[in-house]
């Protein structure tokens, strides 16, 4: 409970309990007893929030709303709210929200800012957070879908309700104007690309040096990420013995796994490396050297490359690279074991990795043709046999038939177990 004390001078303090038992003070100064009792009422909501770790109810939020600054500072420094002042308004509260985000990435951080400035390329940076209303906020939907992809739009969507949570989580407004607004899809299947094996090729034989090999090879055989995972990658983590090397993920450190995974040494990817280990300087800790500098600028020079090998620059270079072997990978073994090897989720994988390419559509073909072909060669000619176009078929799946066969041993595709 709060208290209103008033001393000789008619100067009436707030006094109350916080959650930390130690008793605060609001010094309002010469008021009216009417506006010290809904000071003092206020106050016993607020403290009731802050102990209890809740909302504060909407009449509450509305009343802080309008509080002068003054007012506001106290509230501050008793602790019942956050810091308020010019950062109850759009652009101070938005720059200060990113700056205080010390436990981000710096990609993180860049793809925050880029959303602020899209917010306040329509938001005058000067309106209060408060004045933004779920209507404001359709508009500047419409706004952004005229201007940006729909993966783009979703993701800077979901920023600004990252900001407005924060800020009604800090009692500085009393609903989120971006609650119920629809994000869209962040996938975007006309930048997903398939880079086939022989493609991959030619991409290898132009690289200027070992390094840019290796560097495709691990990015279109292991399907690691570039440049974060490519460039972490130490000699320490590979185990050579048993065909494996560890690959560690800064974009998942934070979960469970603490983004570590390991990858089979695929038989494409092997060589490369094996290349650069029997040129390695003694003592040398990472498996690429060169291109390290923060400011070096891989994308503009393995665009070279790709225009070298005779080939067109896709969208999303690397990442292209990496859902080609997952596409390929997902062909051949479980998902889960995939996504295990690759460092995402069966949900990620299907939405902005996983392809279709022209040869499961060619594979699909083959059982039915067969099939059809068995089957049509029921028809009899007027003398009671086969006709010649039914014994055609017939023979064309007998040859199928055969050849499915020699490729199979009577143990089957696995090797036999041994005693």
């Amino acid at each position: 409970m709060a208290s209103i004390s008033t001393d000789k001078n008619k100067n009436r303090t707030i006094q109350f309990v916080a959650g930390d038992g130690k008793r605060r003070s609001i010094r309002l100064g010469k008021v009216p007893s009417k506006t010290a009792d809904e000071v003092c009422r206020r106050v016993e909501a607020l403290n009731a929030a802050r102990i209890t770790s809740t909302a504060i109810d909407a009449d509450t939020a509305r009343w802080l709303a309008g509080v002068d600054v003054a007012l506001a500072r106290k509230l501050a420094s008793a602790g019942l709210v956050g810091p308020r002042a010019d950062a109850a308004t759009l652009g101070a509260f938005t720059r200060d929200y990113i700056a205080g985000r010390s436990d981000l990435k710096a990609g993180s951080v860049v793809n925050l800012e880029r959303s602020r400035l899209r917010l306040l390329e329509f938001f005058d940076p000067a309106v209060p957070l408060r004045d933004i209303t779920p209507a404001d906020v359709d508009r500047w939907r419409i706004f952004l879908v005229g201007r940006f992809a729909d993966a783009t739009v979703s993701r800077t969507v979901k920023h600004a309700r990252q900001f407005f949570t924060a800020a009604r989580r800090g009692r500085l407004i009393a609903e989120n104007p971006f609650e119920g607004i629809k994000t869209g899809s962040m996938k975007n299947p006309a930048r997903l690309q398939f880079v086939p094996a022989d493609a991959a090729a030619k991409l290898i034989d132009a690289c200027p040096d070992a390094d840019w090999r290796a560097i495709v090879a691990l990015c279109r055989f292991g399907g690691l990420r570039c440049p974060s995972e490519v460039l972490a990658l130490t000699w320490a983590d590979i185990d050579w013995d048993r065909g494996r090397f560890l690959v560690r993920a800064s974009k998942t450190e934070h979960h469970e796994s603490r983004g570590l995974r390991h990858v089979p040494l695929f038989p494409e990817l092997r060589p490369h490396l094996e290349a650069l280990w029997d040129t390695a300087e003694p003592g040398q800790a990472h498996v690429i050297t060169r291109y390290r500098h923060p400011k070096q600028n891989l994308r503009t020079t393995f665009e070279k490359i790709i225009v070298r090998a005779g080939l067109v620059p896709w969208p999303r270079l690397f990442q292209n690279l990496r859902a080609s072997r997952e596409t390929e990978l997902a062909a051949r073994f479980p998902l889960h074991v995939v996504t295990q090897w690759l460092g995402n989720s069966n949900l990620i994988a299907a939405k902005h990795y996983l392809s279709v390419r022209d040869e499961d559509f060619a594979r699909a073909l083959q059982i039915p043709v067969q099939q059809v072909a068995v089957g049509d060669c029921t028809e009899r000619n007027d003398g009671g046999g086969q006709n010649e176009k039914c014994r055609e078929k017939q023979a064309s799946a007998v040859v199928c038939t055969s050849v499915q066969l020699e490729s199979m041993t009577l143990t089957g595709f696995e090797p036999v177990s041994q005693p």
